[in-house]
Order: structure tokens, then C-alpha cells, then sequence
């Protein structure tokens, strides 16, 4: 089992994270072993775990300490995450995800619907068996509304020129930073941790996750194809426009405005006079600007947490710090 190469900075985390992986291999049993191999495939494709990373060190602020619980939990909070991704890529009709092709391009959307379904099923087994709240179960259920809320938002935002930063905002609240959010939330609570300080964990999560998608947004107009292992410029061939492209926007809607027209129709030429506008019109430095606010607002909350255990602490600021300059 090969864990993302981000973990070799937390060697503390690995065993727990080792464990909440074989945890999901565990929940992965189809009759359809070709669908079962390409789900397996999927959470052993690279992917950072930072979600379950949150949830694992969260936990570690409570009385409670059980060691099978908040790997089970970050195993669900997971294939969630994963779920969500296999739905995003039918939405989207992407063919690579992590360098590897989508389970919608290997097999069919109805297939990849299906695989999403069943790690969505598999999450809710694992939450109902490790929550002991019911209070819990409401905080997981409310904000994997959000989650879909910002997906549609997202939807119904498509090739809109006259899309707001506010709306933006809205949609990765929902579709993003919600599962860091509940992440870091649930770690808490379930570890024995008052509802105050779940909150506040919680918040936390909020502007990592809030941060986290900014700067996935401006990978898309930074790095190489290879480098963050899908097409570049794909989003804004189908409408999606993120921040960068935004804030370019609001000081050159005339020069973009018949490129972003073309919609569907957009080839990767237009698409490049695009990425140029974006570039020439400070998005990129705008969007920077913006995640690293963010970013500063949960590192000052971590600042706050409690001393014990030190090196949670000390772990959650250095791993937080480390998201604003990833490259992939």
C-alpha cells in the first residue's frame, strides 16, 4: 500500500491513514468484480486523504480514544469524497482522474452512477455503526445537503459571464469545504469533544476546505496536464468558471466575453487566449490573495486549540500551512 508522498512529512499519521484504507478495501464487495477492481483501483490511485487526515487528528482532542472508531469514520468520510468524485467525473464526462482513466471512461456512466451509489451506501453502513450521536448522524446529513446544494449551484451557474465572486464562494462552501467541515467536526465530537468545540472544529474545516478549492481553481491555470493528472482547461470549456477566471472577469468582461460565448464550442485555442487574459488581468494573484486569507483564518483558530496533545496541533498548522503552496 503506497500512500500520496505528502505523508512522508507526517510519518505519525501513516499507520492510521494505512488503516482507514484498508478499512474502505474491506467495504468494496461486488458480485461485479471488473466494477469492484476499478473502485479499488480509484482509492489506490494517489489520492491525499486529507479529508480522513482531518478527521484523524481531530479526533485525537477528545477523551475518547479508540483507534478502530476513527479509522472506521475516516474511512467513511472517504469513500464519500470518493463518491462524490465518481458522480462529478459522469457529470463532467472527464476521461482522466489522477492519471488514470475515470470509471465513467472505462466502462459507462451507468456503471460509474452505480460505483458511486455503492461507496455512498458503504459510507452511511460505517457512520451508522461508529456514530454514537444522534446529533452526529444530523451534522453528517446536513452537510452532505450542502454538499449536493453546491454542486447544483455549480450546475446553474455554467456558461454564466455574469456569475459573482459571492456565488462562487456559495458553491464551494457547499460542494468542498462542507466534507472538510464535517471532517474535522465529526473527528471531534465522535472523540468525546463538547458540541462548542466540534463547532468550532468545524469552522476550521470551513476555511481549510474554502481555501483547499481556490487553489485547486488556480492549479488549472498554473500546472501542466501531468501535473494535476486531468486535462487543464477543461473546466472553463464546460462553463465552469472559477475564481481566477472571475476576477478576470470583472476587469476584462469585453475581451473574454466572445471566447466564453463559444460555450460548448470552445476549442483549446480559445481556451488558451483565455488562460492569457486571466493571466494579463491579475486572477491569478487575485485568487492567491483570496485562499490565503483563508488559509491565515484557520490557522489562526488552530493557534487556539488546546496545548494537549502538542503534536496535533503542531501537525494541523504545518499541514495547513503546506496546502497553500501544493502543486498538484
Amino acid at each position: 500500500m503506497k500512500l500520496h508522498p505528502i505523508w512522508q512529512e507526517y510519518p505519525s499519521l501513516v499507520p492510521e491513514l494505512e488503516m482507514t484504507i484498508q478499512l474502505m478495501e474491506k467495504s468494496v464487495k461486488l458480485k461485479n468484480k471488473a466494477v469492484e477492481q476499478a473502485i479499488l483501483e480509484m482509492i489506490h490511485s494517489g489520492g491525499k486523504l486529507l479529508r480522513p487526515a482531518y478527521q484523524l487528528l481531530f479526533f485525537q482532542f477528545g477523551p475518547n480514544q479508540d483507534q478502530q472508531k476513527a479509522a472506521s469514520l475516516a474511512a467513511a468520510i472517504e469513500m464519500l469524497h470518493t463518491a462524490t468524485l465518481i458522480h462529478d467525473d459522469v457529470v463532467d464526462k472527464a476521461e482522466l482522474r489522477r492519471n488514470l482513466p475515470t470509471i465513467n471512461a472505462k466502462f459507462d456512466n451507468t456503471t460509474a452512477v452505480y460505483a458511486g451509489d455503492y461507496l455512498l451506501i458503504s459510507c452511511f453502513k460505517l457512520l451508522a455503526d461508529y456514530t454514537q450521536t444522534l446529533n452526529s448522524l444530523r451534522i453528517n446529513s446536513r452537510n452532505i445537503e450542502k454538499i449536493l446544494d453546491g454542486e447544483l449551484g455549480q450546475m446553474n451557474s455554467r456558461y454564466r459571464i455574469d456569475g459573482s465572486i459571492d456565488e462562487y464562494l456559495s458553491n464551494i462552501s457547499g460542494k468542498t469545504a462542507e466534507l472538510f467541515a464535517l471532517s474535522c467536526a465529526i473527528g471531534a465530537m465522535e472523540s468525546g469533544c463538547s458540541e462548542k468545540f466540534s463547532k468550532k472544529c468545524g469552522e476550521i474545516g470551513l476555511n481549510i476546505g474554502m481555501a483547499f478549492q481556490i487553489i485547486d481553481d488556480l492549479l488549472d491555470y498554473t500546472k501542466s496536464s501531468s501535473q494535476i493528472g486531468k486535462p487543464v482547461l477543461e473546466d472553463v470549456r464546460q462553463g465552469v468558471y472559477s475564481l481566477p477566471l472571475l476576477y478576470a472577469l470583472q476587469e476584462n468582461k469585453a475581451k473574454l466575453a466572445p471566447y466564453l460565448l463559444k460555450k460548448d464550442q470552445m476549442t483549446m485555442e480559445d481556451a488558451q487566449m483565455v488562460w492569457t487574459i486571466v493571466h494579463q488581468s491579475k486572477g491569478i494573484e487575485k485568487a492567491n490573495a483570496l485562499a490565503e486569507s483563508y488559509t491565515n483564518k484557520a490557522l489562526r483558530a488552530i493557534d487556539k486549540l488546546p496545548s494537549t496533545p502538542k503534536q496535533t496541533k503542531e501537525l494541523l498548522y504545518q499541514l495547513t500551512s503546506s496546502l497553500l503552496q501544493r502543486q498538484n
